[in-house]
């Protein structure tokens, strides 16, 4: 099965690494490294897969690919 892609980037005005979950809406956490954020947004995903499945709510197919760019 394929996994659900993480976007990480760094926010400036949180001062740390935002992790997200595309697929899953509103499904992001924070750190202060990027380990941080992806084990919390890892973390996250849990906790969102388990309240979908006990909520009833469909779990969507991991689906999202990011925009690939070649640089010159």
């Amino acid at each position: 099965m394929k996994d659900y892609h993480i976007n990480i980037f760094y926010s400036e005005e949180d001062e740390g690494y935002i992790a997200d979950i595309p697929d899953l809406k509103y499904c992001s956490a924070v750190g202060s490294t990027v380990e941080e954020a992806v084990r919390e947004v890892l973390n996250a995903k849990a906790a969102w897969l388990e309240a979908a499945k006990s909520e009833g709510k469909p779990i969507p197919k991991p689906m999202y690919r990011p925009a690939i760019y070649q640089i010159n």
